[in-house]
Order: C-alpha cells, then structure tokens, then sequence
C-alpha cells in the first residue's frame, strides 16, 4: 500500500511539473528567402497512430517587412502542414503515419526590398503529443466525468503510451539484434571462404611452380 501511494505521488509530481512546464521560446531572424539562416526546425519523435498538436504563436503581425512560413513533416517523408505568412496563434492538429522522428520548421524571410528595424520574429512552440493532445476538458464534459476520475483516465493514457513505447523499443532493440547476429555469421562465412580460397590458391601455385620447375628440369 506505502509503494503504491509513493508511486502516486511521484506520477501526480511528474504530471504537475508536465503541466506547468513553458512552451518552447525563441526568435527567429529574418534572411533572404532561400537562405539558410532564416531557418530553424525542432525535432520530436512520435509513434505510429499518435495524435499531435502543434500550437504555434508567432510575434509580429502580417505586412511588418517579413513572411512566417511553417512546414511540418517526418523523417519519411510524410507531409502534416504548411501554414503560410504565419502571425499569431496558429494550431494544427495531425495523427502520425509512421514510428518516426517529425520536424516543426519555420522559416522567416523578407517580403521586400526595404530594411527592417527588427529582423526578428518572436516564436512560442508547444507540442503536445499522445494524451497530453486530447482536450480532456471535452472528454469530461462528454462522458460526465469527475475530475478525479478525468485526471486518472488521463494518468492511464499516459502509462498505455509508456507501455506501448517500451514494446517498441524492445522490439526495435530485437531486431537490431537479431541483424547483428545474421552479420556476424555471413562475416564467419566469408572469412571460412575466403581463407579456404587463398589455401586453395597457395595449393594450386604449388603445383604449377613444381611441375614447371620440373619440366624445366627436363628439358
């Protein structure tokens, strides 16, 4: 019973801080477009069927010399989003394709030939993936919910989605392993191969250099 409560306890102080933790803040400078300065990608891996949202809030506002373009794809290719000229609060909602790695990009350019005072565009990012996504405010106003009962629910969702992270890992490890060994043994193989090549090699030039010398004697 004292093991459970501490485990309670230390998965409610984990949720608070989650909870309490800021967005992502940074400035993003204005360059020509094309150029790679005025880029800036945050990565985050997201698993197969995973809900993610994306809320974005760009400082600014539209017509102030510069362009906010966002691009949100994954590591195989898969496209989720490409706002454009983005000012303000600006929120897309994708589920994932795949287990892979996915990019939020910005890109701040200039829109015309005149000089800015301020090259920079303010940028507050926040990701939520998983149950964290899920608007939990609906979901117990639907199902008529306690908030204890929401807060366990979401605690649940939470502890499927560690599960089901674990299974994957295990599986990836198992099959990084798995590919290991079937390297190793083809590297055995080839060794045994090769080695049984130049013996065989070595045996071959043996015989021709003894009965050429031979024939040499013979003559």
């Amino acid at each position: 019973m004292a093991y459970l409560q501490s485990f309670l306890r230390t998965v409610c102080s984990l949720l608070l801080f989650l909870a309490c933790s800021e967005a992502l803040k940074f400035d993003i400078e204005a360059a020509s477009k094309g150029d790679a300065k005025g880029t800036r990608c945050i990565r985050n891996f997201v698993a197969k069927d995973t809900l993610v949202v994306v809320t974005a809030t760009v400082g600014g506002y539209k017509g102030d010399g510069m362009v906010v373009n966002m691009h949100i794809k994954d590591a195989v290719g898969n496209e989720y989003g490409r706002p454009k000229d983005v000012a303000g609060e600006q929120r897309m909602a994708f589920t994932s394709h795949a287990d892979a790695s996915f990019d939020v990009c910005f890109e701040n350019y200039f829109s015309g030939s005149k000089g800015v005072q301020q090259p920079f565009r303010h940028v507050e990012l926040d990701i939520d993936i998983g149950a964290d996504a899920k608007d939990w405010s609906a979901v117990q106003a639907t199902e008529k919910l306690k908030p204890v009962e929401t807060e366990l629910r979401r605690i649940e969702e939470m502890v499927a989605e560690i599960v089901a992270e674990m299974d994957y890992l295990r599986t990836r490890e198992q099959k990084l392993r798995d590919t290991n060994e079937s390297t190793n043994t083809r590297v055995k193989w080839f060794a045994f191969g090769t080695m049984g090549m130049l013996i065989a090699l070595g045996a071959w030039q043996v015989v021709y250099l003894r009965a050429y010398f031979r024939s040499k004697h013979l003559i």
